[in-house]
């Protein structure tokens, strides 16, 4: 203990010696703005340095990763949703600063809240009932996120005591809403359902701890009776061992969305991987990415079941946050059970939230829901139109986002081959003298 002790304290004291470089410059490219990192390699940093850049609501347009020894290049071409360069400098500055102190893996404070970790078999109506027994147990929900995948569901709530305002610490009232919730999630054939409370200041990344849940919950593994349609097939993966180089190549095709890259490296990095190297692309609306990946002890993917595992994984990773149904937009000033009126709402008229984004600030309500109707097929413009009508037109409105993304009119092109070995990536790492011809 004491030996794994003093490599602990010694590798502390290298980190902190070597301090992330980031050098950011807008004057390389006219369409992007490049950031560039330089650090000590250690694992999970890459996912600390692009979940700091999707939490800005960045697009990663290209990136080149590359591990030489014991250190890091990451280099990200970035751009506003508008797809114009960062010209903020407040914005600059505070990527520079916030890269630097993710660094060190440090947790999200959680500023009087009590956090709430559900998971489950997704059904309809399910959230509105949640939503009713936090409402019915005097709980605020002040931030929520929820996302939906293969008949499962996971949900981070972030609530407060109605009455004082202040984080639910009462051990019995914490304990009702434990048993009501996992009432509600109980099912008899499905011993994974969950119900959790954390009350700890400090939790994982939000976005982050959701994939972990459903990771933990096995969506990735799809349960007979339960068919994926071929037009919800979004991605396709492939991986290959370079038994030369004792690397396993992972590459990702898909349409390219917000925060693609965080969610393909927050799981490769909890499935213990380590990248390399990388290369990603995103040329007319789709994505190319293509990892070189090792076991933390240094070693490939060494089995079939193994390999398809992790693609299994990563398709998953890449459907989760799919914006699968009509996006709507509840603006409301707050007020105690609003979420469990308007979900209820949903529910009578039969439509069903597949995903979902509750926060609010200034007394003020902004949900985001993204529904089906019960059957899981687009809502039809009477349905919406109704819902919108009992809850207020003015209220809920419907967003339109790239519907040229969402509802292709032509047919896509039959599926490329993925690059694999020998492919683009090595031309550009060499190129940029990422890669040494020992790495």
């Amino acid at each position: 203990m004491e030996i794994n002790g003093c490599l602990d304290e010694y590798e502390k004291l290298v980190f902190r010696m070597n301090t992330p470089r980031v050098v950011i410059d807008n004057g390389v490219y006219a369409s992007a703005t490049i950031v560039k990192v330089d650090s000590a390699r250690r694992h999970g940093n890459l996912l600390e340095a692009v979940q700091i850049l999707t939490d800005l609501n960045l697009s990663i347009k290209k990136a080149y990763i590359s591990s030489d020894g014991r250190w890091n290049m990451d280099v990200f071409h970035v751009t506003d949703l508008d797809g114009k360069k960062l010209n903020d400098q407040s914005v600059l500055s505070f990527i520079e600063q916030s890269i630097e102190m993710v660094y060190y893996g440090q947790n999200i404070e959680v500023n009087g809240l009590t956090v709430l970790e559900l998971t489950g078999r997704d059904r309809v109506g399910l959230l509105s009932e949640v939503f009713a027994v936090l409402s019915d147990l005097d709980c605020d929900v002040v931030d929520a996120k929820v996302w939906t995948h293969n008949g499962r569901i996971a949900a981070i709530i972030y609530v407060k005591d109605c009455n004082s305002g202040s984080p639910i610490q009462d051990s019995q009232k914490i304990a009702r809403i434990e048993a009501r919730l996992k009432n509600l999630l109980k099912d008899g054939n499905d011993i994974r359902s969950a119900a959790r409370t954390c009350v700890s200041m400090a939790v994982t990344h939000t976005e982050r701890r959701l994939h972990q849940l459903m990771f933990e919950d096995r969506d990735y593994d799809r349960k007979p009776g339960f068919q994926t349609k071929q037009e919800d097939k979004t991605s396709f993966v492939t991986v290959q061992n370079w038994a030369e180089r004792s690397y396993s190549v992972v590459n990702v095709q898909c349409k390219d969305r917000i925060k693609l890259l965080f969610d393909v490296v927050c799981t490769l990095t909890d499935m213990d991987y380590v990248v390399f190297h990388a290369t990603i692309n995103t040329p007319a609306e789709q994505a190319y990415l293509e990892f070189y990946i090792r076991h933390k002890d240094g070693s490939p993917i060494n089995s079939e079941a193994e390999r398809q595992r992790v693609i299994q994984c990563l398709q998953a990773a890449v459907e989760r946050r799919g914006s699968k149904g009509v996006r709507l937009e509840l603006r409301h000033p707050d007020k105690q059970g609003l979420l469990a009126e308007v979900t209820r709402t949903f529910r009578e008229n039969g439509v069903n939230v597949t995903r979902a984004e509750i926060s609010t600030k200034g007394g003020t309500a902004t949900n985001i829901f993204y529904v089906t109707d019960a059957k899981g097929e687009a809502a039809g413009h009477k349905l919406i139109e109704s819902v919108r009508e009992k809850i207020g037109f003015e209220c809920l409105r419907v967003k339109e986002e790239m519907a040229t993304r969402l509802h292709p009119k032509k047919k896509e092109e039959k599926q490329h081959t993925l690059t694999s070995l020998g492919s683009l990536v090595w031309r550009n790492l060499f190129s940029f003298g990422l890669v040494k011809s020992y790495s």
